[in-house]
């Protein structure tokens, strides 16, 4: 997974074709002409040009591909993390959940709390990145006035077989109501939190606020959610014990055929339906007059 995209050594082969046939391309009108080429776009039909550009820039820094020298006008670099003592680890905490009860969950909003979640995703989650791309929100979880996690949920994968199986959806349908399924695209709860059950109640109490947020923000309801856990480091039996449903693993690892680099490792998906009428919703057609 790169960007929100299963990434395959097709997919390389294909960067790597696009690059070559368009030598006099910047990395701004590289990153453009992919997201035409896999129809790679927002709700809104914009093109998700960011998206792109952090993903040539990962395969450029892992030595999959070679770019042009970035222009100043577009050039990105990555600004290094300040840590803080907000975000510094702290005691162990080791209590029975129903000590740490109730838990609260306050969206990020103001840019105070906007730099917390920042911080911690990327001194403690396994990603090492706080961006989220496309429609997007983010909690912090308090106990008793501590941070004890953060969450982060933003725009679906474009297209992963698995999940669309599942779903039922054509093409067509895919396109129009893709907005619908939203990604848990973040997970943290922070490592000195000891506490059994903790984090299948996380998603529980998550799961029953996303809706009326992501309404609030943007004014719609989700159907459905999606996450993708990496099978190398976790169990995901915290999703199943939220009720998750396990809907296979994402297909094969990328691999570099000469240098046998690891692109992706793979996922295992597990979806959550937000809607009773979830189905019908995804599969809704055009009305047409």
């Amino acid at each position: 997974m790169l960007q929100g995209r299963m990434f395959t050594l097709k997919d390389l082969e294909t960067v790597r074709r696009l690059i070559a046939e368009n030598p006099q391309a910047t990395r701004h009108n590289l990153a453009i002409m992919l997201c035409q080429l896999w129809e790679w776009y927002s709700p809104a039909g914009k093109t998700k040009k960011m998206s792109a550009n952090l993903l040539l820039l990962k395969l450029h820094e892992a030595g999959f591909v070679t770019l042009p020298p970035a222009q100043e006008k577009y050039a990105y670099t990555r600004k290094p993390l300040l840590h803080t003592s907000a975000a510094d680890p702290k005691p162990l905490v080791k209590k029975p959940l129903q000590e740490l009860l109730p838990l609260r969950f306050d969206r990020v909003t103001a840019k105070h709390s906007s730099a917390l979640w920042n911080e911690l995703i990327e001194r403690y989650h396994y990603l090492g990145s706080s961006k989220l791309f496309g429609a997007r929100l983010r909690y912090l979880v308090y106990s008793q006035q501590e941070v004890i996690a953060a969450l982060g949920f933003s725009a679906a994968a474009w297209q992963i077989e698995p999940r669309d199986r599942f779903i039922g959806w054509n093409e067509q349908q895919r396109r129009r109501n893709l907005q619908l399924v939203v990604n848990n695209s973040r997970f943290l709860i922070l490592p000195w939190i000891k506490c059994q059950n903790l984090a299948s109640t996380l998603l529980s109490q998550a799961t029953k606020r996303l809706p009326d947020d992501w309404e609030s923000a943007y004014g719609y309801r989700p159907a459905l959610l999606e996450t993708f856990v990496d099978g190398e480091q976790f169990g995901g039996t915290c999703y199943s014990a939220a009720n998750w449903i396990y809907a296979g693993f994402t297909n094969g690892r990328g691999r570099e055929e000469k240098k046998h680099k690891r692109i992706v490792s793979e996922k295992d998906i597990f979806l959550y339906p937000l809607q009773k009428d979830f189905r019908e919703l995804l599969l809704k057609e055009p009305e047409h007059c």
